[in-house]
């Protein structure tokens, strides 16, 4: 039997910009930010499927971007089938006031490890009773049940006028993650996004937190033969933020996603803000809301102010967290 899986995506990917696309690291208003997304998946179905992103990034206004790290651990099905990852992360930009081009690099190593002792086989079930207990299989195991691997990606990310897209590749030296000891190499994710900010308020003498917008966006993403997409719409006033999501994909299955963010400052002009974000997903088709009770996810970022000089090397220009 063949199986096959991707790399798990986030509803707030915006929350998580860093995991989306590394030429977004250092792209704050703050001197330091501290990241944090869970996802819990399907939580009814037996054999959690839990993710986790936390992201620590340091702003260098000399660079537009900065340095960061960013950890990762997925955690799925009932044999515990776990990655953990760690890599580091590189950011710059050049630009004018008029737009702002921006690369990422990011390098780290990753451990994917698999529980085979919670797995039950055949010959450890009787037909009459159920499970033996303490009876052992003669199925074949695994020849190893962890395994180590560099991984690697980079991302470009432009902002002009009312605009922002971006790319990015992870896994670029396709590493072999196999536990069989036949190499299996893990296809390359990419990611494309793409955003537009709305002005309601652009004819009115207002600074921009006290505006509102509208912020349509579409992030597609391929992975070996599967593409999915999630396409939405933002409503941003003042400190909070309201979305409507669609995700689906190819013969996969789809949802209505609804998030909301609030935007706490402790002092609006230094930057220091703590973020909060909820949404939820609502399986639309294959899937049943019964059966599955949809998937949660909750995020908190937290931002240090800065010297005030953060943005000075694109004055007046919009950057990626504008449309966040």
């Amino acid at each position: 039997m063949k199986s096959l899986g991707q790399d798990h995506q986030y509803s707030q990917f915006f929350n998580a910009p860093v995991y989306l696309n590394p030429a977004l690291n250092g792209q704050f208003e703050g001197k330091l930010r501290m990241s944090l997304t869970y996802r819990n998946q399907y939580s009814t179905i037996p054999g959690n499927l839990n993710y986790l992103s936390a992201t620590i990034d340091y702003n260098i206004p000399r660079f537009g971007g900065g340095f960061g790290l960013m950890f990762t651990r997925s955690s799925e099905g009932t044999a515990y089938l776990r990655k953990n990852s760690i890599m580091g992360i590189y950011s710059y930009s050049v630009g004018s006031d008029d737009y702002v081009l921006s690369f990422g690099l990011a390098a780290g190593a990753t451990n994917r490890s698999v529980d085979m002792s919670k797995l039950v086989f055949g010959d450890q079930i009787d037909p009459n009773y159920g499970i033996i207990p303490g009876q052992q299989t003669s199925a074949d195991l695994l020849a190893y049940n962890s395994r180590f691997y560099f991984d690697s990606g980079l991302g470009v990310n432009l902002v002009t006028g009312g605009f922002m897209v971006g790319a990015a590749a992870f896994h670029l030296n396709r590493p072999n993650e196999s536990f069989t000891g036949t190499p299996v190499k893990l296809p390359m994710r990419i990611a494309a996004h793409a955003s537009y900010r709305y002005d309601l308020n652009k004819y009115d003498n207002l600074d921009d937190y006290e505006k509102s917008f509208v912020i349509p966006s579409v992030v597609f993403y391929k992975q070996s033969n599967i593409n999915s997409y999630s396409a939405g719409v933002q409503y941003k006033r003042r400190s909070v933020n309201a979305g409507l999501w669609y995700r689906g994909g190819a013969g996969g299955p789809s949802a209505v996603v609804v998030s909301f963010i609030f935007d706490i400052f402790k002092n609006r002009e230094s930057g220091d803000k703590l973020r909060v974000g909820v949404s939820h997903d609502v399986p639309m088709s294959k899937l049943s809301y019964g059966g599955t009770s949809g998937t949660t996810e909750g995020s908190v970022v937290y931002e240090t102010p800065g010297n005030g000089d953060s943005n000075y090397k694109f004055n007046g220009a919009l950057r990626c967290y504008d449309f966040y």
